[in-house]
């Protein structure tokens, strides 16, 4: 087998021709999109995408949970395929770049290996994961976690959006429900190639991260109960107040996130007062703390530490208090081999790279469970994204794709 050679590089006009192009499909109201999952709109993109996967003579095949997967042949038909790929779902107020990327970029390279007429030993497999955000359906990652056996397909088809309509019921709805027994398919390798969310890319100066780990993540919802009661007439010693403890204890999750720098993090995004009335002093407060580390025992002492302070918080203002752990997943290393693929295709093509931790969680660290996994990433300016300003250069586009090409073709094996 041979080394891909530095002047293996895909074809940036045409990669960021294909992003502007699905992007005009479920756009969203301020220059990004709303192709939230099995609406019409994504039923709409991966129209699309089917067209230009068997234009590239692609087989499609679709499993149970919607998971589209595009084969180009290898030359050995008993070698198992090397998987890349992403999600083409995106957020009520998503980007043109988060997940579709990591789809559209891997069908770049079928087109580039079909322009070079270039056959790799193994297949190559582009993916499109259903439900990747959750934010439809919760939870996210929902059919790679599926597929990986982390949730029952069952289960996931009961999942319900806001409106209260099944996935399962969705999924048949736009005509997306394949026959292929999920989680079948076996894996020689997976890439995934990724906007960082963050950042650090830019800051730094670099053109791609190596991604090392995945931090885990634990959500922890917080009930505090107190009295409602009205805020003139009732004397401040004799009040429970329930968000004056909520206030409180975010300081903690503050500090003690703080004290595991400068991989923890942590904070509440979810919240809600009751009664939420202008003049009557919080009864109850409920609320989500989101902590993440890469390591496992941070995470745990994380947890430990809110309960306590939480309790102690609670004890000296008159609240009850209860803990339900709502949400999570343990931290993610990445395949030694993978990774080190990702890192000499970097260095052979003379780009700047820095290894990573991500920070959010990605198909990929789901798929990690069954399969040889690394992840890719690339700058996006002001590390925004989940927003409809999320934006990347072509070139930062065109890099991240060039690596992840050497990566999935040297994994695959080129023929001499």
């Amino acid at each position: 087998m041979a080394t891909p050679g530095a002047n293996l590089t895909i074809d940036g006009q045409r990669l960021w021709d294909s992003l502007m192009q699905m992007a005009q499909i479920g756009p969203g109201v301020a220059g990004g999109n709303n192709r939230q999952t099995l609406t019409d709109a994504d039923a709409e993109g991966r129209a699309l995408f089917q067209s230009w996967c068997e234009a590239a003579g692609c087989t499609m095949g679709v499993d149970q949970m919607g998971n589209m997967f595009a084969r180009r042949e290898g030359s050995d038909p008993d070698a198992l395929p090397v998987y890349v790929g992403s999600h083409l779902d995106t957020q009520p107020t998503g980007g043109k770049f988060d997940g579709v990327l990591g789809v559209l970029g891997g069908l770049e390279i079928i087109r580039s290996l079909n322009d070079m007429n270039i056959r790799t030993r193994h297949p190559i497999v582009v993916t499109n994961f259903t439900n990747e955000e959750g934010t439809r359906f919760a939870p996210a990652m929902l059919a790679s976690g599926v597929f990986a056996g982390i949730h029952t397909q069952d289960w996931a088809y009961a999942r319900t959006d806001a409106q209260g309509k099944s996935f399962g019921d969705e999924l048949d709805r736009i005509g997306w429900r394949g026959e292929e027994e999920v989680g079948a398919r076996q894996m020689h390798a997976f890439f995934e190639l990724h906007i960082e969310q963050g950042p650090i890319l830019e800051s730094e100066g670099r053109d791609i991260g190596v991604v090392t780990h995945g931090q885990g993540l634990s959500w922890m919802q917080v009930t505090l109960t107190g009295k409602d009661s009205h805020t003139g007439s009732t004397p401040m010693p004799m009040r429970r107040n329930a968000a004056l403890g909520m206030a409180r204890v975010l300081e903690k999750v503050e500090e003690i996130a703080l004290s595991h720098a400068p991989h923890a993090v942590g904070a509440a995004g979810h919240i809600e007062v009751y009664p939420n009335s202008r003049n009557v002093i919080p009864g109850r407060a409920v609320f989500t703390v989101d902590f993440r580390s890469p390591d496992l025992s941070v995470i745990q002492d994380m947890e430990a530490r809110l309960q306590t302070e939480t309790m102690a918080i609670c004890d000296a203002i008159g609240l009850e208090a209860e803990f339900e752990k709502v949400g999570g997943f343990d931290p993610v290393t990445f395949d030694e081999t993978c990774v080190s693929a990702v890192r000499n295709a970097a260095e052979r093509l003379g780009l700047s790279h820095m290894n990573l931790i991500s920070g959010a969680g990605h198909d990929a660290c789901w798929i990690n469970r069954v399969a040889p996994t690394a992840m890719v990433m690339c700058p996006c300016v002001d590390g925004l994204s989940h927003n409809e300003a999320e934006e990347i250069s072509p070139e930062w586009a065109a890099a991240g794709t060039n690596v992840l090409f050497h990566a999935v073709v040297e994994t695959a094996g080129i023929l001499e």
